[in-house]
């Protein structure tokens, strides 16, 4: 997953109805062979979704409903990349930013030995500002997130929609439960192989370094996904996006982009650091046997003092203010048990890395033979490697 925003996650509230049915099976005629295979990898799922929503409930076949409809909706929208830049209509901007993706994509491949295949090869235009919405929630005194668990990707603290309004009605659902809630906005996602992902209008005015990066995060999910091991893909694929960025540069004119990433990727991790730091302190408050309405006044008090301090350190680190508008809104459990510090393994990757002499398609199969391991084990060998380096 990614940033404090979302994750990877693509299947994530409608009751199947004969209008969902029309969505999977309209327009085959003029689909080519590609296409219908893909609609029917939808239908498998839907089915698996389907069989195991029959054992949880309504709630849960709406849910899966929505999820499929909305994945489905975005393939029948691709539109192939050759086409836009053949057609005299497409604004100038957007055939460079394509142009610009394609020879991301290209390098990611030959040079990276990442799975590119069919992905990012079509465009999707949303007409709107995030592909899915991510509904988190936590108690309201405690940063423990409540979870829910799908098919082949395992569990997630997050529940994600392909309708604003869907996210924010059941937000209100959780909200009327006692819980915190946090609805963020998603801009890519990857399907982890089941679809050919398209490049989306969330991200194509991304900045170069920041495409580039985004490009070579997803197309690693596509090598390896570990279920119930966030920590481990994301530092993984993180460590991918860094070295791809660091051998972009070192390869084309573009000597900007990776200084850029690193400046972009300090200030994330500055703010993660901060979130981190007034997180352990709600923590401890909710660890203490003070009342709730007490908890409540110094809750309140903590998160004062979190946009403070955001202010004071934004002064000096002009990249902060990228999360103004986050810092800005209301805060509470969930929101901040969104931002998680996913990416403590890069370094151990980097070793590993460096133990295979450079050599991606060595170190990915070392990957692979963690991946063999039980979660404790998997982790304990990536500690040691952290270890090694101090």
């Amino acid at each position: 997953m990614k940033s404090f925003n979302g994750a990877d996650i693509a299947f994530q509230d409608r009751l199947l109805t004969d209008n969902t049915e029309n969505i999977l099976y309209m327009t085959t005629s003029g689909l080519n062979e590609l296409m219908l295979l893909q609609i029917r990898k939808v239908n498998i799922i839907l089915w698996i979704y389907i069989c195991s929503a029959a054992l949880w409930g309504c709630q849960t076949v709406e849910y899966y409903s929505q999820a499929i409809e909305g994945q489905c909706r975005i393939l029948l929208k691709r539109q192939p990349i050759s086409e836009i830049m053949a057609d005299s209509e497409s604004t100038q901007e957007l055939r460079e930013r394509l142009m610009f993706i394609l020879q991301v994509r290209e390098f990611a491949e030959s040079e990276l030995q990442l799975p590119v295949n069919n992905h990012y090869l079509t465009y999707v235009d949303l007409k709107r500002p995030f592909v899915l919405w991510n509904v988190f929630a936590a108690p309201e005194f405690s940063l423990t997130p409540k979870t829910w668990c799908y098919p082949v990707v395992g569990c997630a603290s997050y529940r994600g929609y392909f309708a604003e309004i869907n996210a924010h009605n059941y937000a209100e659902r959780l909200g009327k439960q006692g819980y915190d809630v946090y609805v963020g906005g998603v801009t890519a996602y990857s399907t982890l192989g089941w679809f050919d992902d398209p490049v989306l209008s969330t991200f194509i005015d991304f900045s170069e370094a920041r495409t580039a990066a985004l490009i070579f995060h997803e197309l690693a999910h596509q090598i390896l996904y570990v279920k119930d091991d966030t920590a481990f893909n994301e530092s993984f694929a993180t460590l991918v996006e860094q070295e791809g960025l660091r051998r972009w540069q070192q390869a084309s004119s573009t000597k900007r982009i990776y200084s850029e990433y690193l400046r972009q990727h300090r200030s994330r991790e500055q703010f993660i650091q901060l979130i981190m730091l007034y997180r352990q302190k709600l923590e401890l408050l909710y660890q203490t046997d003070l009342t709730p309405s007490e908890k409540r006044v110094r809750k309140t008090t903590i998160f004062s003092k979190l946009r403070d301090e955001f202010n004071l350190l934004k002064t000096r680190h002009i990249g902060l203010s990228n999360y103004d508008i986050w810092m800005n809104q209301s805060l509470n459990n969930a929101k901040i048990g969104s931002v998680v510090a996913y990416h403590d393994f890069v370094p151990a990757f980097q070793t590993l890395l460096s133990r295979n002499m450079g050599e991606m398609d060595q170190f990915f199969e070392a990957c692979r033979q963690l991946t063999k391991k039980n979660k404790d084990e998997r982790h304990q060998i990536l500690a040691s490697y952290m270890a090694n380096l101090e």
